[in-house]
């Protein structure tokens, strides 16, 4: 697989949030961004693609970001994906609940660019 086919679906369901997180993203060489609006629509866009990496506010209208970490999980074709999750729930027992829940990282707003870049390029093990 080349570089130039990692995709990364970002669900946030604040335009303004989501904006900041695919211009940050957009830095990473090689890195399609797909962008959703809530899990619901996270989930339809699971459903027609497989994606290498999902990056999720939690607190959503129609289906919160724990709920679709919970779903991806349970799907076989993207139990491995890893997931960020990015959130204003800064309390330990959310962190933990995530988690738990399957997501791989955890990252509290205000976000900065940096963070979420070498957060997602970890994951994608990407060369820093």
């Amino acid at each position: 697989m080349s570089a130039a086919e990692l995709t990364c679906l970002v669900v946030e369901d604040s335009p303004m949030m989501r904006q900041l997180l695919v211009f940050a993203l957009a830095r990473i060489k090689n890195l399609r961004v797909v962008e959703a609006d809530d899990g619901f629509d996270g989930l339809r866009k699971l459903a027609a693609q497989k994606f290498d990496i999902i990056v999720t506010d939690i607190n959503m209208p129609i289906m919160d970001g724990l709920k679709l970490v919970k779903r991806v999980r349970s799907d076989p074709a993207h139990q491995d994906t890893p997931i960020v999750i990015i959130t204003t729930e800064g309390a330990k027992e959310d962190r933990q609940r995530a988690l738990a829940l399957g997501a791989n990282a955890y990252i509290t707003k205000p976000i900065q660019a940096p963070q979420v870049i070498a957060q997602v390029k970890l994951l994608l093990k990407l060369d820093a």
